[in-house]
């Protein structure tokens, strides 16, 4: 199947290298293993950068999320009459819904009980259908340098002036993949950790990709967010590092 490239500037709001490459590797297993029109759920879609990224290949697209910000800001920006939004959880899109695809892009980790949507999932998904699911690596270098200790901090003294500090560097609180008001990491996935979870409900590897290096570790952060190339040069040689010094994984299975 002939693959096509996504208005990155049209169709979504990303413009970092690492929120790119995730977009490009969902779809790019989308084209290679559905067939086009077929019916994919986003689920976490937050502000709709990727369901409108895929819905723009020509796919059917249901995104749902917790957060009526998100989705009242998903549908201001929506121009795609196959790319739907609503406010709802997996489980109530389950009567009579079956999906060729799933995509659960950086989701799993803000969840007490991934085991709890991953039965969902399973149940929604067409026989030999595709599961996509993004996470942070749990033991990386962002997670163990940046999200862990920020968030203990958190209603400290110390967190206030993290924050104060960030906002005066251009740091903000919200970002371009949710308008959600809590993006708190209760889940921090090892490689073995995630793989066991998708695996146990069903599912076969099909491709495991590391996202980025230090790009996003403070105070390296400030460079790559002005030098591209840096940015750029972090994405590409995380690729040839073990998985212990990736700062995510993206993955994508298949249902048995």
């Amino acid at each position: 199947m002939k693959k096509t490239q996504i208005n990155i500037g049209r169709y979504t709001e990303f413009t970092e290298t690492v929120d790119i490459k995730r977009l490009n590797f969902i779809a790019d297993i989308i084209q290679t293993y559905c067939v086009p029109g077929a019916r994919i759920l986003d689920v976490g879609c937050g502000n709709g950068n990727i369901a409108k990224g895929i819905g723009s290949l020509g796919y059917e697209v249901l995104g749902i999320d917790f957060s009526e910000n998100a989705i009242r800001y998903a549908n201001s920006k929506n121009t795609l009459p196959n790319v739907k939004f609503q406010v709802c959880s997996a489980e109530e899109v389950t009567d009579g819904a079956q999906f060729d695809a799933v995509i659960c892009s950086e989701v799993l980790e803000h969840l007490h009980e991934p085991s709890t949507l991953m039965t969902t999932l399973a149940k929604i998904l067409r026989p030999n259908a595709i599961f996509i699911a993004t996470v942070p690596n749990g033991m990386g270098p962002r997670e163990l340098l940046v999200t862990r200790p920020v968030q203990q901090m958190t209603n400290s003294w110390m967190g206030n002036v993290i924050n104060t500090s960030k906002k005066m560097m251009g740091y903000s609180n919200s970002t371009v993949q949710s308008q959600s008001e809590d993006l708190t990491h209760v889940q921090f996935f090892t490689k073995n950790a995630i793989t066991q979870l998708i695996s146990s409900h069903g599912f076969d590897l099909l491709q495991f990709k590391h996202s980025n290096f230090i790009e996003k570790v403070f105070p390296y952060s400030m460079l790559t967010r002005k030098i591209k190339a840096l940015s750029m040069l972090d994405n590409k040689m995380v690729d040839f590092l073990p998985s212990q010094l990736a700062s995510g994984f993206n993955t994508a299975w298949r249902k048995i």
